[in-house]
């Protein structure tokens, strides 16, 4: 009797301790939240590219996005500010559909998200995205790790496995803070395995409604001399007309 006692006992145990252990897909969705607005909104991305410590290239950008009805998944334009050069040019992202359009030709061309932007940032890193869309987690465990300020962080490691071909990266491994859900860092990986770069996620300061990160800094996978560092400012909630998401609207969007 006393045997069956402690079996059962056991087993309530371990049926409590599954109960407790963290969903990797709901972390991911947790962790989302904490990166993206839960409606339209705009802001300004600023990218900046080192190579061995000296600055190589920079760029701005206008991001306008807000969340589709039916999907969840976030559109966004994106307008170049800098340099000159490109001021004026646009960006359009609807669901896994990327298309650049250039005023001076009137032309808009599909393009893809793995297509490099500037230094080690790709198309697809300046697009506001729900990751736990395009990817299926898993817990990989619990990890004490230094964060872009190397402060330690406790932190559940997710790898993250794409569920379809249209997606900026074929595999991610992402550290999310244990409270909080903060993003902390990333690797992204192509399809071979081969580690493309990493990024610390920084500077979480109050931005509408909580706090969320406004620094992002990429290291290149090959060369960690080379990084790219994208700064969020000019927040704003603000709706964002469904004709600008339209690829047909491309030649008529004026700036505001």
């Amino acid at each position: 009797m006393r045997g069956w006692a402690w079996a059962c006992l056991g087993a309530v145990w371990l049926s409590a301790s599954a109960l407790a252990a963290p969903d990797a897909q709901t972390i991911l969705a947790n962790s989302d939240a904490v990166r993206n607005p839960e409606r339209s909104f705009g802001l300004v991305v600023s990218l900046v590219s080192y190579k061995d410590g000296k600055q190589n290239e920079a760029s701005s950008l206008a991001v306008y996005s807000r969340a589709d009805q039916k999907s969840g998944q976030f559109r966004s334009l994106l307008r170049f500010i800098s340099p000159s050069r490109d001021a004026g040019k646009l960006m359009l992202k609807s669901g896994n559909d990327l298309w650049f359009f250039d005023p001076s030709s009137k032309a808009s061309v599909p393009i893809s998200p793995q297509q490099r932007l500037l230094g080690q940032a790709a198309n697809g890193d300046v697009v506001t995205v729900n990751l736990a869309l395009d990817y299926q987690a898993t817990l990989a465990g619990e990890e004490d790790i230094l964060d872009g300020d190397r402060q330690p962080r406790r932190s559940y490691k997710l790898r993250l496995t794409a569920r379809n071909a249209g997606v900026t990266y074929h595999a991610i491994d992402l550290w999310v803070d244990r409270d909080g859900y903060r993003s902390r860092k990333a690797q992204f990986y192509a399809e071979s395995g081969s580690l493309l770069k990493t990024a610390y996620y920084r500077a979480y300061q109050p931005v509408l409604g909580r706090e969320r990160p406004t620094e992002t800094v990429i290291i290149d996978g090959l060369n960690p001399r080379w990084i790219t560092v994208l700064r969020n400012s000019q927040f704003a909630w603000r709706e964002v007309p469904e004709a600008w998401l339209q690829r047909d609207y491309l030649p008529r969007f004026r700036a505001e």
